[in-house]
């Protein structure tokens, strides 16, 4: 069987079968785990976040990997994760992973660069397969799109890894927000004023970095995926991906899910309205500026007024705090970046939340809210609301989900349209312009290539199929 019709034959069986029966129903022959049994986890992508991804799976105790898939086996970073899994099968193309050992897996982790993550996850859903994927979910808006009605259509869990939505910043800003503490918010300045890849490189660049060998180890080709055909550079691999328009999508869409992601998804904001460009410094064709302010507008939605989000990145960069603001100091819950620690900026991640009657102040990922100044802090206390422990991280709760003990917190429904606010921010980068955004028709009205762009440039060829599944 070829692998077209591998693919149409399990997403026939996936809509026949796994996605339509309810799982109680279904018996171990038929691939149900009981809750008591760990989920067959195969993991794609082992190198450095998704080995960190990999780890922290296999650390919940309730995974069984049966798989690993990267296209470079033989890197270290990849050697260290093997060390962890020595006997697990091993594979350099999901696709092979899939055609061989499909009927083994009923989860996958997605932890590859952000242009990867849709064609990964497409073929897995169709498949039947449980998927956990990296956040932002894809580097396009309509493949998020995509993504989103892949998820319904195969009625399998998703989880997007924006792991701080399975902590105390998750239940506290739900807890505060449902007891009438957070209420009237009309604006957020969301920042990430640490260095970043690029800050080094000339944005005066004219073309890509000159073509490198590639790796022995590694399968090029692959690595490629849906993309437009590139020389190898070692400037696009290994995490240096992110800096890329092609591949990543900047500090927005690796930090705004960590940041934003809560204000998002309880303050019901969906999609802008408007995007703007306010400031791009070394705005290029290539790679991310090296400053970058943007302006997110959403509309009133009920009672709740319109806000607006200011999103600043930039070493000098630095947005103006509040009176009573006090120290900005690096949170340790912050996690650090695959290739080494965290350093401490003059501002350090996180939010400033305005409503009419508060302003609070937040950091990153899992780190909770105060209120400012101190003294209105002090005068609030008897009236915040008991928050409640997280019953699981974010991991557990993917895989608890998988086996119908939990929902996924930032399941692609909630995490689908927060990613096109990204996609939507990265576009305004891209182009250096203000966007006006029709939330109905889902279509850019003011500005043709940006439209066209919301769907981007046709797929190498060999890869449309994962557009039809």
């Amino acid at each position: 069987m070829n692998r077209r019709n591998f693919v149409k034959a399990g997403a026939l069986g996936a809509v026949a079968g796994v996605s339509v029966i309810p799982s109680r129903v279904l018996g171990k022959p038929l691939g149900h785990v009981a809750p008591s049994d760990k989920v067959n986890l195969a993991c794609i992508g082992i190198g450095n976040r998704g080995g960190e991804i990999t780890r922290a799976l296999h650390a919940t105790g309730l995974a069984n990997i049966v798989a690993v898939c990267d296209v470079d086996m033989g890197a270290p970073q990849t050697l260290e994760v093997l060390k962890l899994l020595p006997n697990v099968p091993r594979f350099q193309d999901f696709r092979e992973m899939f055609d061989k050992m499909g009927n083994k897996i009923e989860a996958v982790s997605v932890g590859v660069p952000d242009f990867a993550h849709f064609p990964i996850t497409m073929l897995a859903m169709s498949l039947g397969k449980h998927v956990y994927v990296e956040k932002p979910m894809a580097r396009t808006f309509k493949e998020v799109e995509l993504m989103m009605a892949g998820a319904k259509k195969y009625k399998v869990a998703t989880q997007m890894g924006n792991q701080g939505h399975s902590e105390a910043n998750y239940f506290q800003f739900k807890a505060w927000k449902d007891a009438g503490i957070i209420k009237d918010v009309t604006a957020i300045t969301a920042h990430m004023n640490s260095r970043r890849r690029w800050h080094d490189w000339d944005p005066k660049m004219t073309s890509y970095p000159k073509a490198e060998p590639i790796p022995k180890t590694l399968d090029w080709d692959t690595w490629l995926t849906t993309s437009h055909p590139l020389h190898y550079q070692k400037d696009f691999v290994n995490g240096q991906w992110r800096c890329w328009y092609d591949f990543g999508m900047g500090a927005l869409g690796d930090w705004g899910a960590h940041i934003i992601d809560t204000a998002h998804e309880f303050l019901d904001l969906g999609l802008p309205y408007e995007v703007d460009a306010v400031m791009l410094d070394g705005h290029n064709s290539f790679f991310f500026p090296m400053s970058t302010t943007l302006s997110f507008k959403f509309p009133a939605r009920g009672s709740m007024p319109p806000v607006e989000i200011t999103w600043k990145d930039g070493l000098n960069n630095i947005p103006a705090v509040p009176a009573g603001y006090g120290v900005s100091e690096l949170d340790p819950n912050i996690p650090p970046p695959s290739n080494g620690q965290m350093q401490p900026a003059k501002l350090n991640p996180g939010k400033i939340i305005y409503s009419k009657d508060l302003t609070f102040k937040g950091g990153s990922h899992g780190s909770t809210l105060s209120i400012i100044p101190e003294d209105k802090a002090k005068d609030l206390a008897s009236r915040l609301p008991v928050v409640p422990a997280s019953p699981s991280n974010h991991y557990a709760n993917f895989l608890k989900a998988c086996k119908g003990e939990e929902k996924c917190r930032s399941s692609f429904e909630i995490a689908g349209p927060l990613s096109q606010v990204f996609a939507l921010g990265v576009l305004a980068q891209r182009l250096n312009t203000k966007l006006v955004f029709d939330r109905e028709t889902k279509q850019i009205t003011n500005n043709p290539l940006a439209n066209f762009l919301l769907e981007g440039a046709a797929p190498r060829k060999g890869w449309e199929e994962y557009y039809r599944l």
